[in-house]
């Protein structure tokens, strides 16, 4: 294949794995939405998968693959911690209010904004699943040309998160008003109940 078709391949493939709605997707919305450090929130999310896109592809998802122990404690880490955000985010759907973006980013400081962004990221086990594991080996299927691969993928999460986050700014008129908050945290809540139910059920079966 050529150096084209191998990129491309490797950007169509993590499009097709992230684009879908997640806990990390939600996140990044809604700071985008708040304008709260949308900067290094992005930064965080496209550098943490170009890390472990690189991890997988230089050959360690197979110790993922043969750690069992090791995905049982992302599952138990993870779905506690999807729970405990998607309770907060129902919480605030309860209570809505006008939200002036301005006045939050400015109440918010940058360290918790950071902390919740590594955790949404790192505690989820899907995300390394996605990313060590399942882009690991198809790239690792591309012989020589595996980094060609990689190289696609890290492209295409580059561009994903800076548009969910820098785009999200479009949707500011919708949400000057409290119950288009008041939705966008319902379904946010949803979200990381039913990613944690999920996460969750294999303990639960086995």
């Amino acid at each position: 294949m050529s150096t084209f078709q191998v990129i491309a391949s490797g950007l169509g493939f993590t499009l097709s794995l992230i684009v879908a709605i997640g806990a990390q997707n939600a996140f990044v919305l809604r700071q985008g939405l708040m304008k709260r450090h949308i900067l290094p929130v992005i930064a965080i999310c496209v550098g943490s998968d170009i890390m472990l896109m690189s991890v997988g592809i230089a050959g360690f998802g197979a110790i993922v693959e043969n750690a069992p122990w090791l995905v049982t404690a992302m599952r138990v880490f993870g779905g506690g911690f999807l729970i405990f955000y998607g309770i907060a985010a129902a919480r605030r759907a309860m209570k809505p209010s006008a939200m002036d973006a301005t006045a939050n980013a400015q109440k918010k400081s940058l360290l918790p904004v950071l902390g919740a962004t590594l955790a949404v990221t790192y505690l989820n086990p899907h995300v390394y699943l996605d990313t060590v594991v399942l882009l690991g080996s198809i790239a690792n299927s591309y012989g020589d040309q595996k980094w060609l691969f990689g190289l696609g993928g890290m492209v295409a999460t580059t561009v994903w998160f800076s548009a969910l986050g820098f785009g999200s700014r479009f949707l500011q008129p919708l949400f000057a008003r409290p119950k288009s908050w008041q939705i966008l945290d319902m379904a946010i809540a949803a979200i990381m109940f039913v990613i944690a139910i999920n996460i969750l059920q294999p303990l639960v079966a086995g």
